[in-house]
C-alpha cells in the first residue's frame, strides 16, 4: 500500500508539472482513498479542484480534510474562500472560524494577503448582520431603560462575537447564585454620590500621607517566589505598582490612617465586610508611568471593589471582562474583581486611585455572616488584600 501511495503521489506531481490538472486530480482521488487520514493529500486535492474551476468538489475535499483536523487553519481558510467564491451565505461565518485559528507570528506574504482580504470580508459581514439584528430588535430597545439597553447591546455583541462572555472565577472563594456583573449599576450603591462628593477631601489627605515621613508605601503585590501565582509574576515586589494601605486585612495601618481622618470616617458609611484577618481593606493604589497591570482575577466573589479615581492622567484605562473604561477623577464605580480585569497607565505621570472593598449586594445578612465565619476560620489573609 505504501508503494502504491508513493507512486500515486509521484504521478500526481508529474502531472502537475505538465499542467495536466485532470490527471493530477484523478491520481490524488485514488491517493486519498488509499490514505483516508492524510490531511495533506486532501488539501492538495482541494487546490487542484479549485484550479480546475470545480469549487463544489474542492469544498468536498476541504470538508474531508476538516473531518481529519477540524481546526486546521489552511483548511478553514480554503473553506471560507471557496464559500465566498460560491456566494454562499455561510461564507461570512466561515471567515470568522478561519480567522479565529490564525497562528501567531508573521504569515507568508501570499497567505497574509488572503487573511487581510478575509478580515475585510468578515468585518463587512458582521456589520451587515449587526444592522439586521438592530433593525429587528429596535422596537424592544425603545421600550428599555438605559441599563436594559446596555445589556441588550452586550447580548447582541456577544452573539456577533465582537465581545465574549466572562464569568466570575475567584482563586479561592466562590459564593453561588449571586449576580455576575463586570461593572455593577450605580443604582445599587446610593452612597456613591457621598463618596464622589468627598473627592477633594480624600485627595488632600492623599497628599498629606504621601508627604509624611513615616508613611508606609509598599508594593501592591508581595508573595513568596515558590507560590503558584503566575498571574502576578511580572509585578511581584515591583515598585511600579504600590499601595498606601489605610486598612489592610482588617487592620488599621496607623502610620497612614492617622493622616486621613476624614477618609477613615467616611469609610464607616459604606458596607465593608468585617472578616477576621481579611477585611475591611482600603488603600490608595499608585500605578507608575508606562506600567500595565496584567489580566488577573481576585479571590472572593462575595465582595466587590470600589474605585474612586484621584490622580488620573488622560488615557489611563481599566478593563473588566469585555468592558473598558477610562478613569475620570471623582467618578467612582463598583466592579467584580473575580472577573478577569487589567489596567494600563500609558502616560509619563503617576496614576492614583482610592480603592476599598464592599459586600456583594445580593448577600443576605445570614449569608454575609456565613462568609465571614468561613473565611475567618481559614485565617482570612488569603481572601483579604485588594
Amino acid at each position: 500500500m505504501a508503494d502504491d501511495l508513493g507512486a500515486l503521489l509521484a504521478g500526481a506531481d508529474r502531472a502537475l508539472a505538465q499542467q495536466n490538472l485532470m490527471q493530477a486530480r484523478e491520481l490524488l482521488d485514488r491517493a486519498a482513498a488509499a490514505a483516508p487520514n492524510d490531511l495533506a493529500i486532501r488539501l492538495k486535492l482541494a487546490g487542484i479542484c479549485r484550479a480546475l474551476g470545480q469549487p463544489r468538489a474542492a469544498l468536498d475535499a476541504v470538508h474531508s480534510a476538516l473531518a481529519i483536523s477540524p481546526l486546521d487553519f489552511t483548511a478553514l481558510l480554503m473553506r471560507a474562500s471557496l464559500l465566498e467564491r460560491m456566494a454562499d451565505p455561510e461564507a461570512g461565518e466561515a471567515w470568522g472560524h478561519a480567522l479565529a485559528q490564525r497562528p501567531d507570528g508573521t504569515l507568508p506574504p501570499q497567505l497574509a494577503a488572503i487573511v487581510a482580504d478575509g478580515e475585510r470580508l468578515h468585518a463587512d459581514w458582521l456589520d451587515g448582520r449587526e444592522k439586521r439584528l438592530q433593525a429587528h430588535m429596535a422596537a424592544a430597545e425603545q421600550k428599555a431603560d438605559e441599563e436594559e439597553r446596555t445589556r441588550i447591546a452586550r447580548f447582541r455583541s456577544n452573539v456577533l462575537r465582537r465581545t465574549k462572555h466572562y464569568h466570575s472565577d475567584p482563586t479561592h472563594y466562590y459564593f453561588p447564585e449571586i449576580a455576575e456583573r463586570e461593572f455593577h449599576p450605580r443604582r445599587l450603591f446610593p452612597w456613591l454620590a457621598e463618596l464622589e462628593a468627598a473627592t477633594e477631601t480624600i485627595a488632600s489627605e492623599l497628599e498629606a500621607v504621601m508627604a509624611a515621613e513615616r508613611a508606609e508605601l509598599v508594593p501592591y503585590i508581595q508573595y513568596e517566589d515558590y507560590l503558584p501565582l503566575q498571574q502576578w509574576q511580572p509585578l511581584n515586589r515591583s515598585r511600579d505598582w504600590t499601595a498606601i494601605h489605610l486598612l489592610q486585612n482588617g487592620r488599621r495601618i496607623e502610620a497612614n490612617a492617622r493622616h486621613c481622618p476624614q477618609t477613615m470616617k467616611l469609610l464607616k458609611h459604606f458596607p465593608q465586610p468585617v472578616i477576621s484577618d481579611a477585611s475591611p481593606n482600603a488603600m490608595f493604589s499608585l500605578l507608575a508611568p508606562n506600567t500595565q497591570i496584567p489580566p488577573h482575577v481576585g479571590i472572593n466573589n462575595a465582595r466587590l471593589v470600589c474605585h474612586l479615581p484621584l490622580v488620573v492622567p488622560e488615557g489611563c484605562w481599566f478593563r473588566v471582562g469585555a468592558q473598558t473604561r477610562y478613569w475620570k477623577r471623582g467618578e467612582a464605580f463598583v466592579f467584580d474583581d473575580t472577573i478577569e480585569h487589567e489596567a494600563l497607565n500609558p502616560t509619563d505621570q503617576l496614576r492614583v486611585v482610592f480603592i476599598f472593598d464592599i459586600w456583594h449586594p445580593d448577600l443576605s445578612e445570614a449569608e454575609r455572616e456565613a462568609v465571614a465565619a468561613l473565611i475567618g476560620t481559614e485565617g482570612g489573609e488569603a481572601a483579604g488584600g485588594l
